[in-house]
Order: structure tokens, then sequence, then C-alpha cells
């Protein structure tokens, strides 16, 4: 289940160039410093994955734990964009309404392409120290 944390939990590819400058962009917009982080590669990823019993589908989505759910695709990322400062929640509010099986397709196939469009890295990114605590890793707890 999720980490011993109040904060919601954002699971991302740790090795995809896309994904890690979307956590990026998470991390500038979100003022309240709101949201946690863990890779999908890490420990605490695969431990959550685990506790939701979720294979390996959508493992090329960000994946949102809030509420005690998991959500996925569109769904996690409006929810994201939602708790964002400025006008990243106008993204929820334009968008909420479209079914999830179409934002999905649209979702899909952006990350589908994301190593070809973006590049890849060999390794997941580290933190830097400034942003560190919000990370879940095999030697920190985020708070």
């Amino acid at each position: 289940m999720e980490p011993d944390t109040h904060h919601p939990l954002i699971l991302y590819d740790g090795v995809c160039n896309l994904c890690e400058s979307t956590v990026h962009c998470i991390i500038r917009h979100d003022s309240k410093a709101w949201f946690r982080f863990a890779s999908l590669q890490s420990d605490t990823g695969q431990r959550v994955l685990a506790g939701f019993k979720y294979g390996n589908q959508y493992l090329g989505s960000v994946l949102l734990v809030a509420d005690g759910r998991l959500y996925c695709k569109s769904r996690a990322a409006l929810r994201i964009a939602k708790q964002l400062d400025g006008a990243w929640r106008a993204l929820y509010y334009l968008f909420f309404w479209v079914p999830p099986f179409i934002a999905d397709l649209v979702y899909d196939f952006i990350g589908d392409r994301r190593y070809e469009w973006f590049g890849k890295k060999e390794e997941c990114w580290i933190p830097d120290q400034d942003v560190h605590q919000r990370f879940f890793d095999d030697s920190t707890t985020a708070t």
C-alpha cells in the first residue's frame, strides 16, 4: 500500500527523460510541497504496486496514490494538475469531462513513444538535496 505519509505519492519511470522533466515541473509548481515521489523501479515503487496488486500493466504511465486509491494514466495526470499552482489547475477543469478511454488513448500514444522522442537514461535520476526529502528511495524516507 501507500508509504507512511499523508501526502499523495507519484510513481514515475525513473529512467525516462520525459518523466523526469514532468517531476521537475510538478516540483516547481507545487509550492505547498504536497506531492511525494518514488520511481517505479525503486523498492518503494515495487512495494506500493504489490500492495495494490498492480502488475506490470501501465508501467509506462505516471501513477498517483492518493486517498488510498491508485490512479493511472490521464486520471492520475489530471488529479496531479488539479493540485498544482497557476494555470496547471485549469487543465483539470478543461479535460476532466473527457472520457478516460479517449484521454488514455492520447496518453498511451505519447507514452509508447516517450523513449524514442525524449530519450532514456541508464540509471534513475537522483534528486538534488533541496528536494531529496520528498522522494522515497532505498536510503531515505519521505515525510
